[in-house]
């Protein structure tokens, strides 16, 4: 037994943390099958006089799901979109987003079956990932619109990717307040706070400014206050500003356009968006048009 459980803290230990997110989300999936109940508790209520007697589900109806299918594309969105999000950027910022997104969503949800509740219906409840996923999408869709994917046998721009998803689900709000019982309004409500969420941040990150700053602050507080008081050396980072990606500006610049943003992408990925210079900044904000 001891050896199993140490097989399964190793295993967790190597995950990336967007694939323990999906193992959080799996776990209270079973749970919530072995048990055979809805977790009501943790689902988001669409009125905010609910929502004040359980503050915690803004969060928690995130990692709700009771279908199959459900979770299913949910989590193999987010596994796609983790691999590709965590070589440019860093866990703390994915974290952010995915937890922004989620909020985004409910808060939408929530504004608009409180402000429009004869076209929405009576009281509703929110779960499922799909807004905190959406935004992670979008984000990348906003921040290099023109980064190709392979789709099938052709290559299509990310901002084409990203323009399609947000019109079918503008189409799902309508189609579900035409039909209620078999549409899924609040569900593309969320979808829509989540993509406005991931655009806005990738905008201001392409502007220089870190909008979940004050979240990852707060969340490292709230980690902080669970874990040991130890004091570690401060670490610098230290930018030469007489480089451009590690190299000289004559270098650099005698590069393709492709390459340098390969490099600037590479020095993301290994120090962070924090450690560009402002040059560096300035050449991917152009390249990002």
């Amino acid at each position: 037994m001891t050896t199993l459980t140490q097989d399964i803290k190793n295993k967790l230990s190597n995950l990336n943390v967007l694939e323990k997110i999906i193992a959080i989300n799996v776990v209270v999936f079973l749970l919530a099958l072995i048990l055979r109940t809805d977790l009501i508790w943790f689902e988001l209520p669409s009125d905010f006089s609910s929502f004040i007697m359980k503050p915690w589900s803004i969060i928690t109806y995130a990692f709700l799901h009771y279908d199959v299918w459900h979770i299913l594309f949910n989590m193999l969105w987010l596994y796609f979109l983790g691999r590709m999000f965590l070589n440019l950027f860093s866990a703390k910022m994915a974290i952010n987003i995915y937890f922004l997104g989620a909020i985004s969503g409910g808060l939408l949800f929530m504004f608009c079956y409180s402000v429009f509740p004869s076209a929405f219906g009576g009281n509703s409840r929110l779960l499922g990932a799909s807004a905190a996923v959406r935004a992670l999408l979008i984000f990348l869709c906003a921040y290099m619109p023109n980064q190709e994917m392979r789709f099938f046998t052709f290559n299509l721009k990310l901002w084409y990717v990203g323009a399609a998803i947000v019109f079918l689900d503008v189409l799902g709000v309508f189609s579900g307040i035409k039909d209620p019982v078999y549409g899924n309004a609040g569900g593309n409500l969320a979808h829509l706070g989540g993509a406005l969420l991931g655009y806005f941040y990738a905008k201001q990150l392409l502007s220089g400014k870190d909008i979940g700053k004050g979240f990852e602050r707060m969340v490292d507080s709230l980690v902080g206050m669970f874990k040991s008081s130890k004091k570690r050396p401060l670490k610098t980072v230290h930018k030469n500003k007489g480089k451009v990606g590690g190299y000289s500006k004559a270098d650099f610049n005698a590069f393709n356009n492709q390459k340098k943003i390969d490099i600037i992408l590479d020095k993301i990925s290994k120090s962070g968006y924090d450690s560009l210079t402002a040059e560096e900044k300035e050449f991917l904000f152009r390249a990002g048009k």
